[in-house]
């Protein structure tokens, strides 16, 4: 019979967050999260809450969605192998994006921030190579930002362009 909490930490020894980790180590950090099941549609995380707790996904997919005047657009996904709610769990300010389950099952492994504290002190090489991931996160999250920014700069800078041309001809 497989152990589950044994399969799960060969499945993170094999995720970024956990590739500078021992497994005995990868063991100790599962200590402090619980396994949390999310359904299809589900609300994992609301807009103006503030996170008091990480979530490394394990399987599934999971949208982000910021809403304007009633409607939602997705500004993002996670999938399997990414943290998810470091900014609010860190910066302490509500979330400006809610996250909703959209495979049937999502499985992510919550970290509180009462047992993050505790990892902290008691294991702290665990907790600097979380704080790592979760820096490479945002910066990956910056860098989409980023480029989302500048391709929609280009775009309207093109079309600015365009309409001058389309003026000058008339």
């Amino acid at each position: 019979m497989n152990d589950p909490h044994l399969d799960l930490a060969q499945f993170l020894n094999q995720q970024y967050l956990c590739e500078s980790l021992t497994l005995r180590q990868v063991q100790t950090l599962l200590t402090y999260t619980e396994l949390v099941t999310y359904l299809h549609h589900d609300i994992i995380a609301d807009i103006g809450d503030v996170s008091e707790a990480l979530f490394f996904v394990v399987n599934g997919e999971a949208a982000l969605y910021a809403e304007r005047e009633g409607t939602q657009i997705e500004v993002g996904r996670m999938v399997e192998g990414e943290l998810m709610g470091e900014m609010s769990f860190f910066d302490h300010k509500p979330r400006m994006a809610r996250v909703v389950a959209v495979s049937e099952e999502v499985r992510l492994l919550k970290l509180s921030r009462s047992a993050y504290q505790r990892l902290r002190a008691e294991s702290p090489i665990i907790a600097v190579n979380l704080l790592e991931h979760a820096i490479i996160s945002l910066d990956h999250l910056v860098r989409r930002v980023t480029m989302d920014v500048t391709s929609f700069n280009i775009y309207m800078a093109e079309q600015n362009a365009n309409a001058k041309q389309t003026d000058s001809q008339t």
